[in-house]
């Protein structure tokens, strides 16, 4: 199969063109940039920006099998413009460029995030879980936008499908865990809410496997065409704990300072309102959004990503947990 990863080069990205190859697969690997890394184990690379109009995407596009689209700008921070111009427009462009090239299969990234609405989400399906009527982060707005286009896209030309991985980790990871180490011994790390939270995340092996198997699953009239589905390790885990865990693994204090779910959204606001009206840079140290995340419940059922596609998760939850934790202590040791 000749299939095309955007966002190749980032941690999910490379983590499913990995896979691909590995099993045989011709991939190339689009980015703004490119991945020697990636292109080392034997992917071709397509230097595109699809945030920006510029025509060739669909003849870049003729003769392959399948896109599998996650590159996205991630964060909770930042101009609408910019969040729109990658995530919804390039989304669009990349939809209309496969079209054009009579590309038959398409598996967008999509976010959990997108269906928050600030409430627990326990054990939830897909059916429970509407996008909600307004978003605190734009974000997830985008994410929403863009996966709504993904899914109407859907028909016997071109199908469609969006899977929605929860707080992907393990190693290699840029972001979540790193930050979470780095904040912690900057001591500004605290347990918003009771610290009670059960969370659903997916050890990237997994996310990855997902996107294959939801790949080849995929054609006119399949069970999972123009449908998007929830995506994690089979077993949430209480998320407190889990990240003491980590920390306890690398010698670091345990995270114990806790702060009221209402104390850490009104602080968020206020924030908010400092880095709009300063035009500061980067993230504010808290947002409402992130706060609500932190705080809340938020697993889900995968049958019917079982059912439709067979998703199976091919790494356990303690081999990831070991593995992470290694790589963690290789970055952070002394």
């Amino acid at each position: 199969m000749k299939v095309l990863v955007t966002g190749g080069g980032g941690f999910l990205g490379s983590t499913v063109a990995r896979q691909l190859l590995a099993r045989g697969d011709e991939v190339t690997v689009l980015g703004r940039g490119r991945y020697p890394k990636v292109e080392a184990l034997g992917a071709s690379g397509l230097s595109w920006d699809l945030s920006q109009e510029k025509p060739g995407l669909s003849e870049a596009l003729q003769g392959f099998d399948a896109v599998i689209h996650s590159a996205a700008r991630a964060g909770v921070w930042g101009s609408r413009h910019d969040y729109w111009s990658i995530n919804v427009e390039g989304t669009r462009r990349l939809v209309e460029a496969c079209e054009a090239a009579g590309v038959p299969k398409f598996v967008y990234t999509g976010s959990p995030s997108c269906t928050f609405d600030g409430s627990d989400h326990e054990n939830a399906t897909e059916a429970d879980c509407p996008y909600p009527e307004d978003f605190e982060a734009i974000y997830p707005e985008s994410k929403a936008a863009a996966e709504k286009l993904v899914l109407a896209a859907n028909g016997d030309a071109l199908a469609t499908t969006s899977l929605r991985p929860h707080l992907i980790y393990g190693p290699g990871d840029p972001h979540l865990l790193p930050r979470v180490v780095q904040r912690n011994r900057a001591g500004r790390l605290a347990i918003v809410g009771t610290g009670e939270n059960k969370v659903g995340i997916t050890y990237v092996e997994n996310a990855a496997a997902a996107h294959v198997q939801a790949l080849d699953a995929l054609g006119p009239n399949s069970a999972n065409a123009g449908k998007a589905y929830f995506i994690t390790d089979p077993e949430p885990v209480a998320i407190w704990t889990w990240i003491n865990r980590i920390l306890g693994e690398l010698g670091e204090e345990p995270v114990s300072r806790k702060v009221p779910l209402g104390v850490a959204r009104f602080g968020g606001g206020l924030l908010e309102g400092v880095w709009e009206l300063f035009g500061l840079e980067g993230e504010p140290p808290m947002t409402r959004f992130v706060a609500a995340q932190l705080a809340s419940t938020h697993w889900y059922d995968l049958s019917a990503a079982r059912a439709d596609f067979g998703y199976a998760p091919p790494v356990e939850a303690a081999a990831g947990f070991l593995s992470t934790v290694e790589d963690l202590k290789a970055r952070f040791s002394g």
